[in-house]
């Protein structure tokens, strides 16, 4: 079943429920679920809520078309969900194999679905969403911070998972003029292969994510940024020379290498005290036994040292 409410197009069929909206310039939000109605329909997880948008909806016996500026989707009645841009390029085609559409030139027998819930014991559902690989020279960039000499994130294969000195930001931006955002925050693994990209989540109970349509890069972080929230200047203090070890141990070591810096003549602006200064794993707290005063005092303290 499809149907159109608000700027939503909407997919029904069997247990699943499918939304795809307007959500920012030239963009599109996508939410998929298979429980009984959709979850924490105000969730935003990464997203920003924007200004209402005003999207063309167009429904026929065998599509559903949605239109937001620069990006278009389109959902067949059995389905499967492409995105275009304003010229007519496809952007994302999901990667469906099965007989649902047998005039589809990728009807197989392999049954394989784009969007895969499978159920996990206890609840929630571990989910798979592939779309085809159009373009074996496509370009992929962005994704966070890991450790790897890559540029091009093409033909990787990548945790979505947060770990020391690696940070996962599931945005990548493609050379075939778009953007994509997982908006997902559990732990999974994203695949950019030749004939298939995979993005998982291990434990979900929805598909969300966000996509973008733009003539070059710089547009497309953008709109990105006009979603997600842009970045406040650094403080000051921020832009000089930060000193760090690993790591002091205690209040008075701290205060002797910050003396020693004035001392010198050194110019310092910032002083990280790094882990293990707190009491027991998981407190938000200095231990009291190696930093007496680890408030107003010890701040004072190292302000008087600076200033000399």
């Amino acid at each position: 079943m499809l149907y159109s409410e608000s700027n939503r197009l909407i997919f029904r069929y069997d247990a699943e429920e499918l939304w795809i909206e307007a959500w920012g310039t030239n963009s599109l939000r996508i939410r998929a679920t298979k429980v009984n109605s959709m979850p924490n329909p105000n969730e935003l997880w990464a997203l920003q809520v924007v200004d209402s948008q005003h999207p063309k909806i167009e429904i026929s016996k065998t599509k559903g078309i949605i239109t937001n500026g620069k990006i278009k989707a389109t959902i067949s009645n059995h389905g499967k969900l492409m995105v275009w841009n304003s010229d007519g390029k496809l952007l994302l085609e999901e990667y469906m194999r099965n007989r649902k559409d047998l005039l589809d030139p990728k009807c197989s027998a392999i049954e394989v679905e784009a969007r895969e819930f499978k159920p996990n014991l206890g609840g929630d559902y571990h989910l798979t969403m592939r779309f085809e690989s159009l373009d074996k020279n496509e370009k992929i960039y962005g994704m966070g911070q890991y450790q790897q000499p890559y540029l091009d994130l093409k033909g990787l294969d990548l945790e979505m998972a947060h770990r020391n000195s690696q940070a996962s930001v599931p945005f990548a931006v493609s050379s075939r003029g778009y953007g994509f955002l997982w908006n997902n925050p559990a732990i999974g693994r994203a695949v950019f292969g030749k004939n298939i990209t995979s993005f998982e989540a291990y434990s979900t109970n929805i598909l969300d994510y966000w996509v973008v349509a733009g003539d070059n890069p710089a547009e497309i972080v953008e709109r990105y940024a006009e979603v997600t929230g842009k970045v406040p200047m650094m403080p000051e203090y921020g832009l000089g020379f930060w000193q760090c070890k690993l790591r002091y141990q205690t209040q008075k070591e701290l205060l002797g290498v910050a003396r020693e810096y004035k001392q010198r003549q050194l110019p310092i602006d910032l002083i990280v005290i790094d882990f293990f200064h707190w009491p027991k794993q998981g407190d938000w707290k200095f231990d009291t036994n190696f930093w007496p005063d680890p408030g107003e005092l010890l701040m004072d303290t190292l302000c008087e040292i600076k200033k000399g």
